[in-house]
C-alpha cells in the first residue's frame, strides 16, 4: 500500500498520490478520483481568492470546475472551419511559436501590434501561462490549454490593462462568451476593490460585459495566429464586440462602440 507523507498540504498530497496513478494521458496529467477533484475545487477556489496571485491555484479551480463547459466548447469549436483547425493543428503560444520582431513590424492598429504593443506596455511575456494537468481527456485539455494561452490576446483586443479592475472586467465577459465557472467565481475577488472601482465594475462593466459576450462570436473558435495583419477595428466588427467604457484600458488613436 502506498504511504503519502501527511505532512504535505492536503493538495499537495492529492498531487503526490495522483502521480503514482498509472494512467496518464498526456505529458503532465494528474489523474484525480472525484473526490479529489471536488476537493481540489474547493480548496484552489478559496486559496484564489484569498491570494489573487496564486496563478497554480486559479488554473486548478479553473480545471477541475470546467466540467461539461468544455465539452461544449470543443462542439461549438468543431461547427466553425477555425475552430476545426485549431483542434486539429493545436497550436501553441509562447515566445518560441510567435515572432515578435515581426509583429513589431505591422502597421499600426493591426491586431498583431496591438498584440505586441501591449505585452510591451504591461510588461508581459506569452510564456506566463500554467500547463493544464487536471484534465483527463487529452482534445478537452488542449481546449483548456487554448483558453489560457489566448487570454492575452483578449487583452489586446480590448485594450485591457493588467490590474485587479480590468482583469475581473475580462473575466465577466469570458464567463458570458466561454462559460467558465471559474471565470464567474473570479469575480467575487470584487470585494478586495476599492469601494468606488467595485461600484464600477459592477455598474458599468459587468453589464459591458454580459451583453458584450453574449452578443460575440465564441473567442474560441478564432485561429488567432492568422489574423496578425488584420484591422483591430474590422477584426472587433467581424466579431460582434465593442470596447468597454474607458477608464482601464491602454489609449488607442480609435474605438469601436456599441453598435
Amino acid at each position: 500500500m502506498s504511504v503519502i507523507c501527511t505532512s504535505f498540504p492536503p493538495i499537495m498530497r492529492i498531487r503526490a498520490y495522483s502521480r503514482m496513478n498509472p494512467m496518464y494521458a498526456y505529458s503532465g496529467h494528474i489523474p484525480l478520483t472525484p473526490f479529489e477533484n471536488g476537493f481540489l475545487a474547493v480548496g484552489s477556489a478559496l486559496m484564489s481568492l484569498i491570494d489573487t496571485r496564486r496563478a497554480d491555484m486559479v488554473a486548478a479551480c479553473g480545471e477541475t470546475t470546467a466540467g461539461p463547459t468544455l465539452v461544449k466548447l470543443r462542439d461549438i469549436m468543431l461547427e466553425s472551419s477555425e475552430g476545426r483547425r485549431i483542434l486539429k493543428e493545436m497550436p501553441r503560444i509562447s515566445s518560441q511559436t510567435l515572432d515578435l520582431k515581426k509583429l513589431r513590424s505591422l502597421p499600426e492598429n493591426t491586431f498583431g501590434r496591438a498584440y505586441v504593443g501591449w505585452l510591451d506596455t504591461c510588461n508581459v511575456t506569452p510564456d506566463s501561462r500554467e500547463p493544464v494537468h487536471y484534465i483527463d481527456d487529452p482534445e478537452l485539455a488542449y481546449v483548456m490549454q487554448r483558453y489560457r494561452e489566448t487570454h492575452d490576446f483578449y487583452h489586446a483586443l480590448f485594450g485591457f490593462k493588467v490590474s485587479a479592475l480590468p482583469e475581473l472586467a475580462l473575466k465577466a465577459f469570458e464567463f458570458t462568451n466561454l462559460g467558465f465557472p471559474m471565470t464567474a467565481l473570479s469575480l467575487g475577488a470584487s470585494i478586495r476593490l476599492k469601494s468606488h472601482q467595485r461600484a464600477r465594475l459592477w455598474g458599468e462593466f459587468v453589464p459591458w460585459a454580459a451583453r458584450c459576450g453574449s452578443h460575440a462570436r465564441c473567442l474560441l473558435t478564432v485561429y488567432w495566429e492568422e489574423r496578425w495583419g488584420q484591422d483591430l477595428d474590422e477584426m472587433k466588427k467581424e466579431f460582434g464586440v465593442w470596447d468597454p467604457p474607458a477608464g482601464i484600458t491602454i489609449p488607442r488613436p480609435s474605438r469601436v462602440d456599441f453598435p
